[in-house]
């Protein structure tokens, strides 16, 4: 704790920060991959926001249009909703899987969605959860150190990050979001070089940030959505760089296909069962009325319905 909140007071220079990333990176097992999936591994990475649910529908739909996704993502900092807090979810989900049973699962399905371990990098997930209750969640450096190291460890081909800002995100303005995004895409960093794709303005996300309410939504991920203009700008410029897309404008209508075709939505159930989601839960989730859907998860006990003032 002491060490978080000096690093949180005092900051990092970029010596510093490298160290700390590889540091974290090396703690555990780094992921090895067939050499018939080289050029073929990506992966999108979100800063978080209330409301974030780009990986949930991104990953099977990249992973519907040939790539192999092997996303280690993270919980709830702050008052932001994890992804991997969404997929728990939903009866069964296990995030924690090995990198054998990841192999295996990229091998079957073409994407997983898990945390960290006692195998793979360690050493974020115990500062992750430390971060939540010493306020150094907001860090820079830990920041920086926390995401590079998980995509250190995943040997990846190509990875775009998605850096948000506003009062749903960590960072409140755009200028601290541009601060991260620079630490983030600086060479020579662990994860190799990095290229920043910034959008033209911030993107709105959906309101809920209850983790029930992903598959509790009155539609899955992938079952009839609308993509976002993140989805598809991570996505199209993902295919683009592993070869699978002409530009990254044709990389996101190869996307949105696999989204209208239901390859995509084929995919999420496999990615389910995969993970440790009973085959009926998991084909009632993607299929069937909203009713249905909802019968299938828990429902808080407790409920305040808290109106907006103004749409």
């Amino acid at each position: 704790g002491a060490m978080l909140m000096a690093i949180r007071l005092r900051g990092m220079d970029a010596g510093e920060t490298l160290a700390l990333t590889r540091a974290m990176a090396s703690s555990g097992r780094t992921l090895a991959w067939p050499p018939a999936w080289h050029g073929l591994l990506v992966d999108k990475h979100s800063t978080g926001g209330v409301g974030d649910k780009v990986s949930l529908a991104l990953a099977p739909a990249l992973a519907a249009c040939g790539c192999k996704v092997p996303m280690i993502s993270g919980r709830g900092l702050g008052h932001t909703g994890g992804t991997l807090d969404k997929l728990e979810a939903i009866p069964g989900f296990r995030v924690s899987q090995s990198p054998e049973e990841m192999q295996h699962i990229l091998a079957r399905v073409g994407c997983c969605i898990v945390g960290q371990s006692a195998e793979l990098v360690p050493a974020d997930r115990v500062l992750y959860g430390l971060r939540d209750v010493t306020a150094t969640v907001d860090s820079l450096p830990l920041i920086t150190a926390s995401i590079l190291s998980k995509k250190a460890a995943e040997r990846l081909s190509a990875l775009v990050l998605d850096v948000k800002f506003g009062e749903a995100a960590l960072y409140p303005t755009q200028e601290s979001a541009r601060e991260l995004a620079r630490s983030l895409v600086r060479p020579r960093g662990p994860a190799g070089p990095l290229r920043g794709c910034p959008a033209r303005r911030p993107l709105p996300l959906s309101l809920s940030s209850l983790p029930a309410a992903v598959p509790g939504h009155s539609r899955c991920p992938c079952v009839g959505a609308q993509p976002c203009p993140v989805w598809g700008a991570a996505g199209g410029v993902l295919l683009w760089q592993c070869g699978m897309a002409a530009g990254a404008e044709q990389g996101r209508e190869r996307l949105a296909r696999a989204l209208d075709d239901g390859s995509a939505l084929g995919t999420f159930e496999a990615m389910l069962g995969a993970q440790g989601v009973p085959p009926d839960t998991a084909r009632g989730l993607c299929g069937g009325t909203p009713a249905q859907r909802r019968q299938l998860l828990g429902e808080a006990k407790v409920c305040e319905e808290l109106p907006a003032p103004q749409e």
